[in-house]
């Protein structure tokens, strides 16, 4: 039996680096510093890893095009996922064509309907509608399609996720140990897997804590800034007695929505109500005060996102699917109630 051809997966590991650090040590098409770029380079040499030939005719091939199908890049988780898939492409001389539906799923059948008459070796997509167009499953069936940040029920396709459900509630529990007991969570699209696997994990830290999830309110959010400020309205709607002392959003820009809302009405957060986010945006860590969030790594996903749709057109048979981990961001938005 032949032995298994190192990959720069292989090398990542090895090295303790990640795969996008192997890449830009190969194709000189990042900063690295020197001290991990000896160890991605002593990697490579212990492991006899030679990149692959097939992959880099894919830098030679001038017209390979691929289109990147993202529902937002005011959002900036999406457009920090796109800055990703743009980078490795760049790193193959990869033309990506970049197609921004409004979020429906009309915009998005009719963008997957053109995309269907391009010539493109590939799709990436993150959906905003939790379900994938028809004209898009119909792309899957005679090219590769990769999912990022979701997974689409009923569609076996590759996908490039974060531990979404183990992030809400690790941050749900470390809320819980400030000493909070009346929370409530503004949720994100009911119908994206995203959502529903953050939901599960808040529940669950509830169940732990010995709260009835039930018990606990969810206001409807759509991971917009004016979903945030409406479950702030309906908060401060109630006797302040009855008010939950922390709010827990399914992402950072209904967390930004909720806390100027708060704030315009006169409350303080923390002090009276603490506020926890998921994403980790980068604006996130400028707001007063600093936001206590779930960290993903948008570039991370969307680079390996787009090395795995370069991997599969190239004919590779390895699995693609990939689950990045989530860190939680400890910062100023949550504190001991009262």
């Amino acid at each position: 039996m032949s032995r298994r051809r190192p990959t720069m997966k292989d090398v990542a590991e090895h090295a303790n680096v990640s795969v996008s650090t192997v890449s830009y040590v190969l194709n000189d098409s990042g900063p690295v510093a020197q001290e991990r770029r000896n160890r991605v380079l002593d990697a490579i040499r212990l492991l006899d890893y030679s990149p692959n030939q097939s992959a880099r005719s894919l830098k030679r091939r001038s017209a390979s095009t691929v289109a990147m199908v993202v529902p937002d890049l005011t959002n900036q988780f999406f457009a920090l996922v796109t800055e990703g898939v743009q980078r490795a492409a760049s790193s193959l001389d990869v033309l990506v064509v970049l197609i921004v539906p409004d979020g429906t799923e009309a915009a998005e059948e009719k963008q997957a309907k053109l995309l269907r008459s391009q010539r493109v070796d590939g799709v990436i997509y993150l959906s905003g509608t939790g379900s994938m167009p028809a004209s898009i499953y119909d792309l899957a069936r005679s090219g590769p399609v990769v999912l990022v940040d979701e997974q689409i029920p009923g569609r076996d396709l590759p996908a490039v996720i974060c531990d979404s459900r183990r992030g809400a509630r690790e941050v749900a529990t470390y809320v819980l140990d400030q000493g909070h007991r009346r929370l409530a969570v503004v949720g994100g699209p009911p119908a994206l897997w995203t959502a529903q696997q953050r939901l599960a994990g808040y529940r669950e830290a509830f169940a732990w804590a010995g709260i009835d999830p039930d018990s606990v309110p969810v206001y409807p959010g759509d991971y917009r800034e004016e979903s945030g400020a409406a479950a702030a309205d309906t908060l401060l709607a109630l006797p302040e007695a009855e008010r939950p002392t922390a709010l827990l959003c399914a992402n950072d820009l209904m967390a930004i929505g909720a806390i100027e809302r708060l704030t315009g009405h006169g409350l303080s957060v923390p002090r009276d109500i603490s506020v926890a986010g998921f994403d980790d945006l980068p604006v996130s860590r400028m707001l007063t005060p600093k936001l206590t969030s779930v960290r993903q790594p948008a570039h991370e996903m969307g680079y390996r996102a787009a090395m795995a749709l370069f991997r599969l057109i190239d004919g590779e048979s390895e699995t693609v699917d990939e689950q990045l981990p989530v860190t939680i961001q400890i910062r100023e938005s949550v504190r001991p109630p009262r």
